[in-house]
């Protein structure tokens, strides 16, 4: 069996994540046991919610141990398998974590699933056709169900999820504006990904010059929003929401080091009878099957043009992830590890 290098969360961040809370690791694989199945990841995905995990607090999920690897989505290739329905060849998806090896028990459901890489590469499972395009979807058709002709905005608009939200909310003729940073990434949102608009918030550093440049991105309001950032933006958006609008709160990077993060006009909410829900898209097995049949389709079509950052190897994988926490990445952040 191979050694398998691993990142652990070596110790809690206060305050700011740095590289001093992960630790580099190599261990022995185990030998399998039955049902078992050794995968070899080929890619890692880092996404923002990791970093709520690294903290010692309530949660919708238990935190992440310390001393133990790391957690995290992963693709790759069944190397040995005890398993019947898994033989080595397979490309598969699963929950194996920062390391280059992972142990299953496929008997376990749902802890690994065969991938088709005929048409959608083997990295998008992890981003546009995997938990990043669900979590788009699940917001944009279960919480916002837009009409044709309604105006929805999504922050972190060049990301996993921002690109694929666009693409669904394209798909049911929806105005769709993004919010991004930097003139690079509003391009690739407009040119490449056919949003209507793309407002620059590196631009509008404050809620009255964001708020302006929303007015004339949605000039007929705003019906929808995917919120993942917070912060000012949140408030500049409630300013030009319209009467009955939805809002899909799936993450607010804004405050992941511990910064409060205070609303300035809740009684919007009230005024303008919006709907907020936040969700977990965990909670929601249910309607993957149906969401990946459409993302995959979009993926195949050329519809959705999913943007990759990748890091090389194990050891780059601390580094990437605090620069995706700072923006740094171009649309899904990965390592790769072969």
């Amino acid at each position: 069996m191979p050694t398998n290098r691993q990142i652990h969360l070596d110790n809690r961040p206060e305050g700011e994540a740095s590289l001093s809370n992960f630790k580099l690791v190599t261990v022995e694989t185990p030998a399998l046991q039955d049902n078992q199945v050794l995968v070899r990841h080929h890619y890692m995905s880092l996404d923002p919610y990791m970093r709520g995990r690294m903290n010692d607090s309530k949660s919708y999920t238990a935190n992440q141990p310390t001393g133990a690897v790391f957690q995290g989505g992963t693709v790759g290739e069944v190397v040995e398998s005890k398993h019947p329905k898994f033989q080595a060849g397979d490309k598969v998806v699963g929950f194996g974590g920062w390391q280059e090896y992972s142990v299953v028990d496929a008997a376990v459901p749902g802890s690994l699933k065969k991938v088709d890489t005929t048409h959608v590469p083997l990295s998008h499972y992890l981003g546009a056709v995997g938990m990043p395009g669900v979590t788009a979807w699940y917001g944009l058709v279960k919480i916002i169900a837009p009409k044709a002709g309604e105006t929805v905005v999504v922050t972190a608009a060049s990301g996993a999820v921002g690109s694929a939200f666009g693409a669904l909310a394209k798909a049911r003729g929806c105005r769709v504006v993004g919010i991004a940073g930097g003139p690079d990434k509003c391009r690739y949102v407009t040119e490449e990904l056919g949003f209507d608009a793309c407002i620059d918030y590196r631009q509008h550093p404050d809620v009255k010059s964001m708020s302006a440049a929303l007015k004339e991105a949605c000039p007929q309001g705003i019906d929808g929003y995917f919120e993942n950032v917070g912060g000012y933006i949140f408030d500049a958006v409630l300013l030009r929401c319209n009467a009955f609008a939805r809002i899909a709160l799936c993450g607010m990077i804004a405050g992941y080091d511990g910064a409060p993060l205070p609303l300035a006009n809740p009684a919007l909410f009230l005024i303008n009878r919006i709907k907020l829900e936040g969700f977990i898209v965990s909670e929601h097995m249910e309607v993957w099957p149906e969401a990946l049949a459409e993302l995959g389709a979009l993926v195949a079509s050329g519809k959705l043009k999913p943007r990759e950052s990748v890091a090389q190897g194990i050891e780059a994988a601390p580094e990437a992830f605090l620069g995706l926490l700072k923006g740094k990445n171009f649309g899904k952040q990965l390592v790769k590890l072969i």
